[in-house]
């Protein structure tokens, strides 16, 4: 079965064939589903959370934004998080 990859720095899925993969001198490898990405990343150290159009921001805003609404939902956020 061939396997998608999710971009390191976006958090997109990458169809098997495309993207690049970067592998650094500690052997941690990076996958970028483009240039974009992979330039955001290496080139200009810009971090993913704090990048407008990536997943990882948008995931987190909207965990910000639903926990922020009031202390009834952070008691139900807390209370799933229990069980």
């Amino acid at each position: 079965m061939v396997e998608t990859k999710e971009c390191s720095f976006c958090g997109n899925k990458i169809e098997p064939g495309t993207g690049k993969m970067y592998i650094k001198n500690d052997g941690q490898v990076l996958t970028f589903c483009g240039s974009k990405c992979e330039k955001n990343m290496m080139e200009l150290d810009r971090k993913a959370r704090e990048t407008r159009w990536t997943q990882k921001h948008m995931q987190e805003k909207a965990l910000r934004t639903y926990t922020k609404e009031g202390d009834e939902e952070k008691k139900v956020i807390k209370k799933k998080s229990e069980e």
